[in-house]
Order: structure tokens, then C-alpha cells, then sequence
């Protein structure tokens, strides 16, 4: 038990009909948090955080200490960069111990995207890392800015990326969206079985899970979704869990403060590993 890549990960969820969540971090408690459920849940998971979030949560600290965590843990935890924009971040992730980066070039020409992530793919085998790219383009963004709109991935657009680039993980667009959902969101399952069956059991990413519907999850799952991000609904849970804490009457101190925010990942995290293992609903 302990750091191991992503690909691993997925391969074994995919032969177990499941999928491994992908758990965004950017602080000690939500790292505590995280693997904390992980193990009490006997599952796999990945700590994962975005370039856009590198200026609140520098890579330089948080990386080590989710490497470090991963090792310590009781059970298999792959350590990811998501939304990779600069090579020079993907090669620092690298450095540190990352077994698993992602090359975002969705807003990017197609042949650009494909030459861009090929040359992340040879990076990353020196690590023997993991890649996951993305193709189409995933609603909203990451920290909160203006997204890019939705566009859905074409189905013969993946077969050829995944042919030429060699990665290990596609993440896909079929009216998913980063951040909170106003309504729970129409997913193109139609498109995600045609992507599934064009590249041939290839492991698929879903990011934008915060909102996503228990069923949704699972049909995904059906569908060759074996990889899930959920970022927004942990970053929620702590900070609720935090002002309840401060608005409580009595003395704070930054200890309570600390066990409340482990506890409000912790939980978040829980329940979405409930669903991606098929055991309960949200």
C-alpha cells in the first residue's frame, strides 16, 4: 500500500466496473481528510490539485506533502497535477514525485493539442508516469473564472488523439461543467458510448463530479468513466464546516478549527467513494 501510479488505479477499477475518485486538495486537512476516508473505506483514491490553484496552494509545498501522505497511507493512492497548462509545472510535479500529471491543451488546435501532449508523453515515461489529456472542452473553470463554454468531444477526434499521443487517460466533455451546477446537468451518454467504443477501453476521466446525480455517476461508470474529479463540493464542505466552527459559541482556537475542516472533507469525500464503488447514494 501506498504511492502508486494512476494508471494502476484505473486499470484495476475498470476491471472491478468502478471508478477511482480523483480528490482535489489545497491544504494539510484536506489531505488529512482525503486519505482519512480513503482508508476507512478500504478504497483507492487520487489527491490531485490544478495548476490555477498553485497561488493559493504553492506546488513546492503541497506536493511533498501529498507524496508524502500517499507513501504513509494505508492503502494505494496515485499523487496527480490536474489541468496541467506549462510544461515547466508538469516537469516540477514530476520532480517531486507526482506519478500522475495532466496536459490541458482543450483550448488549443487539434494537431497542436496532439503534438503539445506527445511531448508531455515522453516526459512523463522517464517517471514512468501516468498521462491524462483532454479533447473537447469541459464548461466553467477551475477557479472560478470565466469558463470556455462546453463543446462536446467528437468520438472519431479521440480515437485519433489517443493513437497518436499514447496517453493513458481521457478526459471527456458531454455537458459536464467545473464547479456548482444550478441544476443537475444533461450528460451526452450517446456521445460517451460512441468515445468509449472508438478508443477501445481506454480509461476515461469525468471531471466537473461535484453535482452530478448518484445515477449519473453509475451510468457513467457503464460507459467507460473510470476516473472522477470532485474539487468543488470538498472545497464547499470544508468551508461550511468552518463557519458553523467560528459562528459556534465559546473559544476557537486554530486546533478546532483544523478537526472541523479535516472532518468536512473527510465526510465529502466518504460518501462520493460510496457511489464510485456502488455501495450508496449522495
Amino acid at each position: 500500500m501506498g504511492l502508486v501510479t494512476m494508471k494502476a488505479l484505473l486499470c484495476e477499477a475498470a476491471k472491478e466496473e468502478r471508478a477511482v475518485g480523483a480528490f482535489s486538495v489545497g491544504n494539510m486537512e484536506m489531505v488529512k481528510g482525503a486519505v482519512q476516508a480513503a482508508e476507512e473505506m478500504n478504497t483507492a483514491i487520487i489527491l490531485q490539485i490544478a495548476e490555477v490553484r498553485l497561488k493559493h496552494s504553492p506546488l513546492g509545498l503541497m506536493g511533498p506533502m501529498m507524496v508524502q501522505a500517499a507513501r504513509e497511507a494505508k492503502v494505494d493512492i496515485a499523487v496527480h497535477l490536474d489541468h496541467g497548462q506549462t510544461f515547466e509545472t508538469l516537469q516540477k510535479a514530476l520532480d517531486l514525485g507526482f506519478t500522475s500529471v495532466m496536459f490541458d491543451g482543450s483550448v488549443l488546435p487539434f494537431e497542436e493539442n496532439i503534438e503539445k501532449t506527445k511531448f508531455v508523453t515522453e516526459m512523463a515515461k522517464r517517471y514512468h508516469a501516468t498521462v491524462e489529456a483532454e479533447l473537447g472542452l469541459v464548461g466553467g473553470s477551475e477557479d472560478g473564472g470565466k469558463g470556455h463554454g462546453i463543446r462536446c468531444t467528437d468520438p472519431q477526434d479521440a480515437k485519433v488523439f489517443c493513437e497518436r499521443t499514447g496517453v493513458d487517460a481521457l478526459a471527456v466533455a458531454i455537458g459536464n461543467a467545473h464547479g456548482n451546477y444550478p441544476v443537475a446537468p444533461t450528460l451526452a451518454f450517446d456521445v460517451l458510448k460512441e468515445i468509449h467504443n472508438t478508443t477501445e477501453g481506454l480509461p476515461l476521466v469525468l471531471h466537473g463530479g461535484s453535482g452530478i446525480t448518484a445515477a449519473d455517476f453509475r451510468r457513467a461508470i457503464t460507459l467507460g468513466i473510470h476516473k472522477i474529479n470532485i474539487a468543488t463540493a470538498s472545497f464547499d464542505s470544508l468551508t461550511q464546516k468552518a463557519e458553523v466552527y467560528l459562528k459556534s459559541e465559546g473559544k476557537h482556537t486554530y486546533f478546532g478549527l483544523n478537526e472541523v475542516m479535516v472532518e468536512g472533507v473527510y465526510e465529502n469525500v466518504k460518501k462520493h467513494i460510496y457511489i464510485f464503488n456502488n455501495r450508496g447514494e449522495l
